[in-house]
C-alpha cells in the first residue's frame, strides 16, 4: 500500500472539502483526510499512482487552465511525481 499525504498548509492549500466542491476524479481507494485537514490518497502501488497521475493530467487538458479546479488538479499531480517511492519506482 502506498499512501500520498497533500499538506493542506502546503503551497496547495488543498483540503478534502476543496475535492469535493469541484469533484475532481478520485483515486481507486478515493481521497481522505487527516485530522489536520491534509488530503490523503491511497493506492495499491506505486503503477496504480502513475496511472491515476496520467489520468488527471488527462482531465487537467479539458478544463480551464486558469481556473481553481485545474490549480488543485496539478497540485496533485505533483504531489504524487514528487513522492520518493514513485521517483524511485521509476528510475529501476
Amino acid at each position: 500500500m502506498l499512501v500520498i499525504e497533500i499538506g493542506s498548509g502546503g503551497q496547495s492549500l488543498l483540503t478534502l472539502a476543496e475535492l469535493n466542491k469541484y469533484n475532481i476524479p478520485p483515486p481507486p481507494n478515493g481521497f481522505d483526510s487527516e485530522e489536520n485537514n491534509d488530503v490523503i490518497m491511497k493506492f495499491e502501488d506505486e503503477q496504480e499512482a502513475i496511472d491515476y497521475s496520467y489520468e488527471l493530467d488527462s482531465y487537467a487538458n479539458s478544463i480551464d487552465n486558469k481556473s481553481e479546479e485545474y490549480r488543485i488538479v496539478t497540485a496533485i499531480v505533483k504531489s504524487i511525481s514528487d513522492d520518493e517511492f514513485v521517483q524511485n519506482y521509476i528510475q529501476d
